[in-house]
Formats: structure tokens, C-alpha cells, sequence
């Protein structure tokens, strides 16, 4: 893995291949998949733009991969170009089965190889009626056991929020990837949610671990992003990724087009980072 000073935003070379992180081989078979929970209970960090873009980005390099909308507010969902509401069938649905049809629920979008598996606002009483049901807290790893094996890569999108269902993510989980936007007032819950992490990792999910720290909207023009980057490098070392997350108004724009970066603005600086960050997981063993 490559040294990167504090503060610079590593640029793949002309081509768009990286020496350090480069394109990851195609897949001769698929499955069974690795899940990702997508979490940090501090909103405005990133978590869906992340999660749309690095499993489209993952998708584009060959490999399947299943986006669980898992907040309330539906945001990957919208994102997708999917509108939640009109289904008959979200992951709510799923949650409260005693045998979920996954396969029922999930849509296909318009970037060939990701799937989306949709929720709305009816995920935000799952909470109240899960508090009463055997194994609560495995309610996401059954909804996701039944089609594991048809993905690579499952990404959780979590809500910004330290209650059941990002329990359930964890739970279902084998590895948590953490937005971080780079001031310091994200910095301070971080500590919270490691500490949520490893309570869940002791006594629900043994295999559950940190994958890695990823620094969003980063603006090194600052002196103050570029002291929380280096707090982060020298807190974290390299459990923080190498690749940043540039802020830029093409991820709103994507997001109001309902597409990902990657193929509303496919050449944009915006959609190299999180190919680069794809090339990356996949290096780092995260993904296959």
C-alpha cells in the first residue's frame, strides 16, 4: 500500500490505472458474497453517496453486487432512481418474515450487476417491532443468508443512528467501512461508534471488523481538513484508506439524477475517486 502525505488527494495517472491499487481481475464464479455495513451514526458524512457510488464502482469492475437501503429515509433508494414507496415488498417487509423472500424484493437498477434492495419510511417502525422478537438482532443476517450466494459484495447503508437496525447491520456484517467528513465534530463520534462496534463484535458477531476509515468531503485548501486528515492517518494509521473522497457538487447532481457518478458524470474527478476506492477495497482484500 502507498504512503500518501497528509492533505493530498492521490490522482491515478492518464489511463485511469492506478500502479498501487490497479484493476481488479474478472471473477471466474460468484459468491458467496462479503458484507459490508456502510456506518457512522453522524449524518451528512457520506454514507449513501458512498455507498451508491463504491457498489457501482465494484459493479463496473466485474463484480455483483447487492446495495441493502438500510435507513428509513430511503436515500439509496431515490439515488438509484427507484421509488420505494409504489413496491409492494422493501426490506421492512423481509425483516418481519418468518421465511423472507429476498429474491421478491430486490430490484435491478440501471448499472448492469447491482441490484438494489429497497427501503422506505415503514423501515422506521421495524425498530419498535423487532424489539419483541426472538434473535432481534439477527433479523438483517436472515433477510441476506438467502441470496448471499448470488453476490460478491453486499453493502449495507445504515442510517445515521446507533439503534436496532445498525445492530442488525452489524450483526450481518463481516467487515464496517466508516465515512468520516473531514472536521472535527465527526471525529468525536467516531470513538462512540468503534466502541458500538466492538460491543457487537463480543457479544453478537465474532467475525466483525473494522475494514477501514474513509476521509469524505475533503477540501485541502483548509488547514483545518488537512489537520483532521492527519489526526485521522496518525489515530487510525492504516486502517484509513489511502483514496479521498473530494467534496464537489457533481454528488448532488448525481443524486438528484438518480444515477451514481459513475455514469452521470463517468469522467468527473468525483467518479475516478470512487473507482480508485473500488480498486482499493478490492487490494485490500475487503471485496473480492
Amino acid at each position: 500500500m502507498s504512503t500518501v502525505q497528509p492533505g493530498l488527494i492521490p490522482v491515478p495517472p492518464a489511463g485511469g490505472e492506478d500502479p498501487d491499487f490497479p484493476s481488479p481481475s474478472p471473477l471466474n464464479q460468484h459468491g458467496p458474497a462479503r458484507v459490508i455495513a456502510m456506518c457512522n451514526q453522524k449524518g451528512g458524512v457520506g454514507k449513501t453517496t458512498t455507498s451508491v457510488n463504491l457498489a457501482a464502482a465494484l459493479a463496473e469492475y466485474g463484480r455483483r453486487v447487492l446495495l441493502v437501503d438500510f435507513d428509513p429515509q430511503g436515500a439509496a433508494s431515490v439515488g438509484l432512481g427507484i421509488n420505494a414507496n409504489d413496491l409492494e415488498v422493501t426490506v421492512y417487509d423481509l425483516l418481519l418474515a418468518a421465511r423472507p423472500s429476498t429474491s421478491e424484493a430486490i430490484q435491478p437498477t440501471s448499472v448492469d450487476g447491482l441490484d438494489l434492495l429497497p427501503a422506505n419510511i415503514m423501515l422506521s417502525a421495524a425498530e419498535i417491532q423487532l424489539v419483541n422478537e426472538v434473535a432481534r438482532e439477527h433479523a438483517l443476517d436472515r433477510v441476506l443468508r438467502v441470496v448471499s450466494d448470488n453476490y460478491d459484495v453486499i453493502i449495507v447503508d445504515c442510517q445515521p443512528s446507533l439503534g436496532l437496525l445498525t445492530v442488525n447491520a452489524l450483526s450481518a456484517a463481516h467487515g464496517v467501512i466508516i465515512p468520516v467528513e473531514t472536521e472535527f465534530f465527526a471525529l468525536r463520534g467516531v470513538a462512540l461508534l468503534i466502541d458500538s462496534i466492538e460491543r457487537v463484535r463480543d457479544r453478537i458477531n465474532p467475525k466483525l471488523k473494522i475494514d477501514g476509515f474513509l476521509a469524505t468531503m475533503v477540501d485541502t485548501r483548509t488547514v483545518h481538513a488537512r489537520e483532521v486528515l492527519q489526526r485521522l492517518t496518525e489515530t487510525f494509521g492504516d486502517l484509513v484508506f489511502d483514496t479521498q473522497i473530494k467534496r464537489t457538487i457533481k454528488f448532488p447532481d448525481a443524486s438528484v439524477a438518480s444515477e451514481p457518478i459513475t455514469t452521470y458524470a463517468p469522467s468527473h474527478a468525483g467518479a475516478e475517486a470512487y473507482r480508485r476506492l473500488a480498486r482499493e477495497v478490492v487490494a485490500r482484500g475487503i471485496a473480492a
